[in-house]
């Protein structure tokens, strides 16, 4: 049987901290205004986790596989080109 955690999500709307403590970031929904970056260290200052570009404005759903990217420190969202709101899914 597969393991089963729990998943949670919070919508985020600029740059700084998510706010959810370590955590394994699973999937980023994120709508721009037009080409942008999302890029997210594992606290700030932190090594970079997530570095994501966008050509259009639109909105990108970005699974990732496997367990997810770990953030030994809160995510902290260092750059948010264009981005109208993201929301993270984590466990």
């Amino acid at each position: 049987m597969a393991d089963e955690y729990d998943v949670n999500s919070k919508r985020l709307t600029g740059t700084g901290a998510a706010s959810i403590g370590r955590a394994r970031i699973r999937q980023v929904v994120i709508t721009v205004s037009g080409a942008g970056r999302l890029t997210m260290t594992s606290g700030n200052g932190g090594a970079t986790k997530i570095d994501l570009d966008f050509a259009a404005a639109g909105t990108y759903d970005i699974f990732i596989p496997g367990t997810g990217v770990l953030f030994e420190a809160d995510p902290y969202i260092a750059t948010a080109t264009n981005m109208t709101a993201a929301t993270v899914f984590w466990s």
